[in-house]
């Protein structure tokens, strides 16, 4: 994930995106939407979704202009206001070592907030991208919710399956790392299997990145989160990590956090995400730009084997 970020042509793409991000976050009539829109742009995060939508464009020849940029920032626009959503869902009071929106100004304001970020994407990828971009992302938006809502009828489902796992997983995060790179190729005027192997590629990645998240919150400390750690496990959320460890679940939090360490759920984990990121591999379309096409099959695996490493230390420790 690093060496995509360091890519100097990534650098120089993400610079203009981070200025549409605030363009449009902070384009209301109403200062106190700017405000609270603006804070959750700017409370960090790496911006992987933005870089993965330009390294998709540059490896399909396409050099990232006004549209890709601004489709990239509608990627992390949606991406930002889904978040506002999940804090208020999940009654979140911090998020990366900071105050949610919720918490802060109050259900109400944040739910506006959210619904504004995802609607100024929306509007921005019909105005100013093109029709087929905003179709793409008004779909990845429905998915958001429908995982979303997927994941809420199995709380504290002690029965649930793996397969429902994934399906909530796939629309409420796997589904905007597909778009992201779905609307590279559409702006790069790629052919329908091109568009479709890259789409590919991003649905496997963002569900190794999902299922790794659920696998740090399951290993890492709160501090090393920015949240309380094992939260998902606090409120009912069985996690893909959680139901490949096969152990009882019930019983008070941190007797259930130390069998699961104790588990080969890391070992499980990781291997699942392995055969994820073959997948993802195996459905990359021909790319000619060799930095794009290094960046682009590295990825997976790097990113397996950065968590791997927290998560051996922290078990261990």
């Amino acid at each position: 994930m690093d060496e995509l970020l360091r890519s100097p042509a990534i650098a120089a793409g993400l610079t203009k995106v981070e200025a549409r991000i605030r363009r449009l976050s902070g384009s209301s009539a109403l200062p106190g939407i700017n405000a609270g829109a603006g804070r959750i742009v700017s409370a960090g995060g790496k911006r992987l979704r933005p870089a993965m939508t330009l390294a998709a464009s540059l490896a399909l020849g396409k050099t990232p202009d006004r549209r890709v940029i601004t489709a990239a920032a509608c990627v992390e626009l949606i991406h930002a206001g889904s978040l506002v959503h999940d804090d208020l869902m999940d009654r979140a009071t911090e998020r990366r070592g900071a105050r949610t929106l919720n918490a802060e100004l109050g259900d109400g304001k944040a739910l506006v907030i959210g619904d504004f970020m995802l609607a100024r994407a929306g509007l921005a990828a019909i105005t100013a991208v093109s029709r087929p971009v905003a179709e793409v992302l008004a779909a990845t938006v429905v998915e958001l919710a429908e995982g979303q809502y997927l994941e809420t009828t199995d709380l504290f489902n002690a029965a649930r399956t793996k397969e429902s796992a994934l399906r909530s997983i796939t629309g409420k995060t796997a589904a905007l790392f597909r778009a992201g790179c779905l609307v590279a190729a559409v702006c790069a005027h790629a052919s329908a299997e091109d568009r479709a192997r890259m789409a590919t590629y991003g649905e496997r990645f963002g569900l190794i990145f999902q299922i790794l998240d659920d696998l740090l919150d399951l290993t890492a400390t709160s501090e090393q989160l920015g949240k309380p750690a094992g939260h998902d496990l606090r409120q009912g959320v069985y996690t893909l990590p959680v139901l490949l460890a096969e152990i009882d679940v019930t019983g008070p939090v941190d007797e259930v956090l130390a069998r699961l360490r104790a588990s080969r759920m890391v070992d499980d984990t990781i291997e699942y995400c392995r055969g994820l990121a073959a997948d993802a591999l195996a459905a990359l379309p021909v790319i000619h730009d060799r930095e794009m096409a290094g960046l682009l099959y590295g990825l997976p695996s790097a990113y397996i084997d950065r968590v791997e490493r927290l998560t051996r230390l922290t078990t261990v420790s």
